[in-house]
């Protein structure tokens, strides 16, 4: 029998393999542009919660023309921040389609960052308004900095970032290093969040994900035409706020409902426009003018994460890096 192999890809791996962000947009935009077609497997992702404020999911997903298949085993812990561990970890499982075997486990953790501000992009491309000028970042973490890198790459006017933290200190040092990455961009750290929301026209709101949120923000600040892309699903945005959408979107229907049952978030969200794949084949319409207020709230597909897992696999073989493991 051959002698079965598996390829090893630690944090470090892929960050010296750094595949560039725009890759990465692209893989995604076809991602879901085949799940719009209906040609992908992705059941919504089942989670076991061992202490409160804390979970363990499980993403798998199958993409054919890609060639992909793989599952995320990806687990989150309020409290790690206290233990000056990382709030998320994760792995990255997979399989070859032709035979089934696995061949290859990665961290999830650069990739989960990249490839969630690439989602949030495509649906920027699509539902913020072309000529926006402003984003608006609550929180200043790996999300803070991924979805702006993102977004840069689609919104092309931007002119001025506006950036809140509950961690003064987080939101300096962020808006230290954007600075030197954008030297043209104005940025702004601010002490409240409405300031954010008001005077953004694309607002990320990345904070914790909680059991019992602190909901702060307000419809009044969700200005006329804005976009809003929340990653930290409803924690952070008032169900007024929700309300007050022309539109609410998702990267997958299914998914959101299947959360909204289980995981009792969105539990006020009644009216779903629909998801990201729907929009980016046209089967529904995106934004329809200037003055709509558009939310979507990108729950993270394993999709996502075995669109861009496959392309960072391919590299490592190419470039010779990562630890071969025997099954």
């Amino acid at each position: 029998m051959k002698k079965l192999q598996m390829l090893y890809l630690s944090r470090k791996d892929i960050e010296e393999i750094d595949i560039s962000m725009e890759e990465i947009i692209v893989a995604i935009e076809k991602m879901f542009e085949l799940k719009g077609r209906g040609l992908v497997e992705m059941p919504p992702k089942p989670g076991i919660h061992p202490k409160e404020e804390s979970f363990i999911h499980a993403m798998p997903a199958y993409i054919p023309d890609m060639k992909s298949a793989g599952m995320k085993w990806v687990s989150g812990d309020a409290d790690n921040t206290k233990k000056n561990l990382p709030y998320t970890t994760g792995l990255i499982i997979l399989n070859d389609p032709e035979t089934c075997i696995p061949i290859c486990v990665m961290d999830a953790t650069w990739i989960t960052g990249k490839r969630t501000g690439a989602a949030n992009a495509v649906a920027a491309k699509y539902l913020a308004r072309k000529d926006s000028e402003t984003i608006g970042i609550i929180g200043c973490g790996v999300q803070g900095e991924s979805n702006l890198e993102a977004l840069m790459i689609v919104q092309k006017n931007i002119k001025k970032v506006f950036a809140h933290d509950s961690f003064l200190n987080k939101c300096n040092d962020y808006i230290s290093k954007m600075e030197q990455i954008y030297p043209n961009i104005e940025f702004k750290c601010v002490d409240e969040p409405r300031e954010v929301v008001q005077n953004s026209d694309i607002i990320v709101t990345a904070t914790r994900l909680l059991k019992n949120p602190k909901k702060i923000i307000e419809p009044e600040w969700f200005q006329e035409g804005a976009f809003g892309a929340p990653v930290d699903y409803d924690c952070y945005w008032k169900d007024e706020t929700f309300d007050l959408a022309d539109k609410f979107c998702t990267d997958d229907v299914a998914q959101l409902l299947h959360t909204k049952e289980q995981m009792h978030y969105f539990q006020k969200i009644n009216r779903i426009h629909g998801d990201l794949g729907e929009i980016v084949t046209g089967k529904i319409v995106g934004r329809e003018n200037d003055k709509e207020r558009i939310i979507c709230s990108n729950l993270g597909m394993a999709l996502s994460d075995v669109s861009t897992g496959i392309i960072v696999y391919h590299k490592a073989i190419e470039m010779n890096i990562g630890t071969w493991l025997e099954l």
